[in-house]
């Protein structure tokens, strides 16, 4: 038997040996909160102005996410404060139903608690992160807690300071007393450095007004570091319909998620937890699945297997399902937008178009809305000006949005900004996309936004997405054309007929002096040659249009035509289903 030989630490060269002994004891247990301490980067944590934007959509997102789920029109206050460089105070008040003192802790100070994360419907966040996350980067970067004052419809309101325990992810409560004064909804105050506040297209301010276009029903009050106040009145007096929540979609699951599903299921067989837990699947569907498997689906669903489970998913792709339930979405709509554009924008013209919902694989349900507003405010201040007029240049402005949230960060890797890249604008007369005076409003709604990655500020480029995409802004382009067109056919018209006139004039004046016929007879003819020219131009200009109108016609037929093919395999879906959903 050849002897173990130990190697000595000169030997070794990197340092001392561990035994297994050795290491054992340096295994250590961690909690989310210590994870996340350390990749901050991974909550949109980073970057001085992206951190600041970033903590004020937190607090934004749960202020409006409470008060609709509560049937209250938001009413939200944003205060920002520098207290020294790169040091601000944040303070977030709205009118919403508030927290209790039983929630507070879970709310602001325990990462990966909330109300969202479980439910299949669209919504702004879902994980129960964001305020958490803010309580822990004030503690990292001050060492200071946070102040909440909360009050409900039922109970007095409270003021507490709190902070997190990042080992345990636990909030800690350092005081908390009843207030006498009459408040009801959530006020937040937090301190933060290594942040800064610049205004540009990636400020809390740039945040906050297109965080006012896609949320109408909202008013948002905005004071910044310089005393600066800005309000956005609401537009919409009513709540937006409040999304259903739906069961997962069978095309959408995996082996993990089912075995999930199954050990939380009330169902007693698999055939029944399959009927009542997923969507559109019927007994036409169950049976199948029944085929395609080598066990009995009577079986208790907690005692499948991974195995099994495996067999399941692989019958899921080859069944065929009716396309999943679109009532988990609720769009803005448009005359919200419109109203809402025509409040902030103020454009000269106006195309607004919301999309019929459709399905992404994977079978989440999606819908698009997309605006385009030119003139008037519309698009971005470049900081220059025309060398002849003197007026300023506008740059075009693409604003991004998933489930009426505004997405600021990482455009370029994002496919509702590749769709308006895309589109062939001088089709539409914008003959350089990049300098025209235009704003370009790109909305997906979604159970389920397929985003390229934690930080939630881009959208992956799914194929039946790009197309929607694609056909909405189209569509809308068209109609803007008209409006450009027109007016620009005016002013043309305009210019030629004055610019004509006036040398037709000048010319009838020369020739009756040449050859002595009358002044007016000759400027009559010359008029009528003029007037002739320009109704030639003008047929011109309407049979190119009709062209334009024409293709994009077949484009439409073509979608019209996929779309009544998918109705028509939908209804024979339905009827091989026993007329079940």
């Amino acid at each position: 038997m050849v002897e173990e030989k130990k190697i000595s630490e000169e030997e070794n060269g990197n340092g001392p040996v561990l035994t297994a002994e050795q290491l054992a004891k340096e295994f250590k247990e961690h909690s989310v909160a210590e994870f996340f301490k350390k990749n901050r980067q991974m909550l949109g944590l980073t970057g001085k102005i992206k951190t600041l934007t970033t903590i004020v959509h937190e607090y934004v997102s749960n202020s409006l996410d409470a008060c609709e789920e509560s049937g209250i029109l938001p009413e939200i206050e944003i205060k920002i404060s520098e207290l020294s460089e790169e040091y601000y105070e944040i303070m977030v008040k709205d009118n919403g139903p508030g927290l209790t003192k039983e929630t507070l802790g879970k709310a602001l100070g325990q990462l990966l608690a909330g109300t969202k994360f479980h439910r299949m419907m669209q919504m702004r966040g879902q994980q129960g992160i964001g305020a958490s996350g803010c309580t822990m980067l004030s503690l990292m970067t001050t060492g200071k807690q946070i102040q909440v004052i909360s009050g409900t419809a039922k109970h007095s309101p409270f003021m507490a300071e709190m902070t997190i325990d990042p080992k345990k992810n636990e909030p800690k409560i350092i005081k908390i007393e009843e207030i006498k004064k009459e408040f009801t909804g959530l006020a937040i105050k937090a301190k933060f450095k290594e942040v800064k506040y610049q205004k540009g297209e990636q400020s809390p301010l740039e945040y906050l007004r297109r965080t006012a276009i896609a949320n109408p029903h909202a008013k948002i009050i905005f004071i910044d570091p310089f005393g600066e106040k800005t309000v956005f009145e609401r537009t919409a007096k009513t709540i937006p319909a409040k999304p259903i929540e739906v069961k997962p979609h069978p095309k959408g699951i995996t082996v993990d998620e089912l075995l999930t599903m199954a050990k939380a299921t009330q169902g007693r067989k698999i055939s029944s937890f399959l009927k009542t837990d997923f969507d559109r699947t019927g007994d036409k569907a169950i049976e199948e699945i029944s085929k395609n498997i080598s066990f009995d689906m009577n079986k208790d669903p907690k005692k499948m297997s991974w195995e099994e489970a495996e067999e399941i998913i692989k019958s899921f792709k080859t069944t065929n399902f009716i396309a999943p339930s679109t009532e988990g979405l609720s769009a803005i709509g448009e005359n919200r937008i419109e109203a809402s554009l025509k409040s902030i924008v103020k454009p000269e013209f106006l195309s607004v178009l919301t999309r019929k919902p459709t399905v992404y694989k994977g079978g989440f349900a999606f819908q698009v809305e997309v605006a385009i507003a030119y003139g008037g405010n519309s698009g971005k201040s470049s900081g220059e000006k025309d060398e002849q007029t003197g007026q300023e240049i506008k740059r075009v402005e693409v604003m991004r949005f998933a489930n009426r949230v505004p997405l600021l960060f990482d455009a370029g890797g994002c496919a509702l900004s590749r769709a308006v890249q895309g589109l062939d604008w001088k089709r539409y007369g914008i003959k350089n996309l990049d300098n025209a005076p235009l704003t370009v409003f790109v909305h997906m709604l979604s159970v389920h936004i397929p985003y390229t990655g934690a930080g939630k500020q881009a959208v992956s480029d799914e194929e039946e997405v790009m197309e929607e995409l694609r056909l909405a802004l189209m569509q809308a382009a068209r109609q803007i054309m008209r409006s450009i067109a027109g007016k620009r056919r005016l002013e043309e018209k305009e210019q030629k007929k004055k610019l004509f006139l006036k040398y037709a004039t000048e010319v009838a004046i020369a020739l009756h002096e040449l050859t002595g016929k009358k002044k007016d007879e000759i400027e009559k003819k010359f008029h009528a040659i003029v007037l002739k020219k320009l109704k030639l131009e003008e047929k011109m200009e309407k049979e190119l249009e009709q062209k334009t109108d024409e293709e994009i016609a077949a484009e439409l037929e073509k979608e019209a035509e996929k779309e009544k093919k998918g109705k028509k395999n939908k209804k024979s879906a339905i009827k091989e289903n026993d007329g079940e959903e």
